[in-house]
Parts: C-alpha cells; structure tokens; sequence
C-alpha cells in the first residue's frame, strides 16, 4: 500500500508538471498568433479600401459620346430555334 500510494503521487506530479508545460509553449505562442492576426486584418482592411477606390468613378473623366443608330442598320434579332 506504501508504494502504491508514492506511485500514485509521481504520477500526478509528472501530469501536472506535463499540463504546465504545455500551457507554457502554448501562453508562449499566443503574442504571435495575435500579431499575426492584427497584419491579416490591416492587410484586409487595406484590400478593402483598394476595391473602394477601384469601384469609384473619376470625376474628371468625360462619358463617353452616344452611339446614333441610323434606320438602315436596324436589323431583326435571330428567331429562336
């Protein structure tokens, strides 16, 4: 029963002392996830406003001339099959 009960407490000690290291590289890893994140935002952010800028149109660009269509160049639409 001695031995059993020493065997018992090494065992929890060693699963503890396991448990914290992994929490330990995982804590340790955590500042570059959060970094890494912050760039993946602001790179987005900054595509979005690149697509914004795109779909607008320039103001100092003129429209373009209208397209007269004179009665002989009229013709009828294909008929469907």
């Amino acid at each position: 029963m001695d031995g059993t009960a020493i065997i018992i407490i090494l065992a929890i000690a060693g699963v503890a002392s396991v448990l914290l290291f992994a929490v330990k590289g995982i804590l340790d890893q955590l500042p570059d996830v959060f970094e890494s994140f912050r760039r993946a935002r602001d790179a987005w952010k900054r595509l979005k406003e690149e697509q914004d800028e795109a779909a607008k149109p320039d103001d100092t660009e003129e429209p373009p001339p209208s397209v007269t269509v004179s009665a002989d160049d009229e013709q009828e639409p294909p008929a469907a099959a």
